[in-house]
This record gives C-alpha cells, structure tokens and sequence, in this order.
C-alpha cells in the first residue's frame, strides 16, 4: 500500500505525470457528467458540474501547454533527421510527426490568448488549425506504430530462421511480447484521441460535432487510462 502511494506521488511530482493524471480526471469528468446529464435529459445538476469541472481542468492543461515549446523544440532538435541506421519509413514519419506536434502549440497558444482577449484576432481558426495538426500527428503516430509492428515481426522471421540453422540467440519471449503489447497500446489510445480530434473540428467534416460528452469522455478515458499505463510501466505513451 505505502509502495502504491509513494510511486503515486512520484508521478504527480513530474510534469507530463501530473498532465496524465488531470487528463485522467478531466476525460472521466466529462464521461460521468455526461452519463448524468443523458440520464436525466440534462437536468442532472450534478451531471453539469461536472462537466463544469472538465472544462476547468481542460482550461488548466492548455495554459499550462503555454510553457511546452521549448521542451518539442530540443526534442525535435535532438532527434534531428533520425539514425541513419532506422528505418527510412520510421524517419520520415517521426520527422513529420515532431513537425507537426512542434506547429501545434503556437496555434494552440494563439487560440487561447485570443479567446482571453490577449490579442485581437478570431480565435476559431487557429483552434481548428490546432486540431487539425493535433489529428495529423496521431495518424502518424498510428502509421509509425503499424510499421514498427511490421519491422518488429520480421526480425523475429529473421531470429527464428537464425536460430534453427543452428545460431545460439533466441528471442527473448516476454520482451517480445511487452513491445508488441506497448505498440498495439499506442495504436489504440492515437485512435480514441483521433476520434475525438475528428468531433471537434467544423461541423460538416466527417462525424464533426456528433458525440456527446459522454462518449468525448470514454474515448479520452480510454486514452487517458493507456497513457498512464505505459508510463507506470515505463513506456512512452503521450497525448495532447
């Protein structure tokens, strides 16, 4: 129990494990205030504090995100063009994934210091600009999950073809099975958090503006909760 709430503690003393945790509240929030509010066709005043709650706790991680560029720069800029030695499809992918994570945040930042009368301009453009890059950054992290899983699968073919003409390296089952588990993971929560990126752009644009917050509440649960997850567990799990 004591081992549970110290490593508990570890992460709220981190920023990105903080983050987690109030998306984690934030997309539960919203779920169960939207369950609330469906059950009693939206008369449920506990159901709207709730999502009252959400929205606090969402405005609170976007004035916080205010402090990340530099943190995606020297990320991007340590990355660079990848190793030589990568995959060339796995390269091109993160090069444009980090492009497009890096452009997200000015957007964002602009959209919010119009929305809080910092700067005169409409903020509705550069919060579906924002989106839009947040959406093509989780499509191309699912594309680079899906390669990777790829490339993962043959090197296996390779180390089982090597072991049966007689080499000595076996592969090692449980890392096996952890990396596989850790990408099909990441597949999963880039696809919730796509889905929701889809709901928040224009009206018109695919299923834009169609879930209730119930729903926008399980999907960013669901994201949220596989985050936390790979990051207790040592992955790199990460979402906006």
């Amino acid at each position: 129990m004591a081992s549970s709430v110290n490593g508990f503690v570890n992460i709220l003393e981190s920023y990105r494990g903080r983050d987690k945790v109030v998306r984690t509240l934030c997309y539960g929030s919203q779920l169960a205030g939207g369950v609330l509010c469906q059950k009693a066709s939206g008369r449920s005043e506990l159901g709207k504090s709730l999502l009252v709650f959400s929205a606090q706790l969402s405005q609170c991680r976007t004035v916080l995100r205010l402090f990340d560029d530099l943190s995606m720069y020297a990320y991007s800029r340590d990355y660079g063009l990848g190793a030589k030695d990568e995959d060339s499809a796995l390269r091109c992918m993160s090069v444009l994934n980090n492009l497009a994570d890096q452009l997200y945040y000015p957007c964002e930042h602009l959209a919010w210091a119009a929305d809080a009368k910092v700067i005169s301009t409409q903020s509705g453009k550069w919060w579906t600009l924002s989106t839009a890059l947040w959406g093509i950054s989780l499509l191309l992290g699912i594309m680079r999950s899906l390669r990777t899983i790829v490339l993962f699968k043959r090197k296996l073919k390779q180390r089982e073809r090597d072991r049966c003409v007689g080499s000595s390296e076996a592969p090692n089952g449980m890392e096996n099975q952890q990396q596989l588990c850790s990408e099909v993971f990441s597949i999963l929560s880039s696809m919730s958090d796509f889905a929701n990126a889809v709901n928040w752009m224009p009206p018109g644009f695919l299923w834009a503006g169609k879930f209730p917050d119930w729903l926008v509440g399980l999907l960013g649960t669901t994201s949220s909760l596989i985050s936390l997850y790979q990051m207790c567990a040592g992955g790199s799990g990460g979402s906006v």
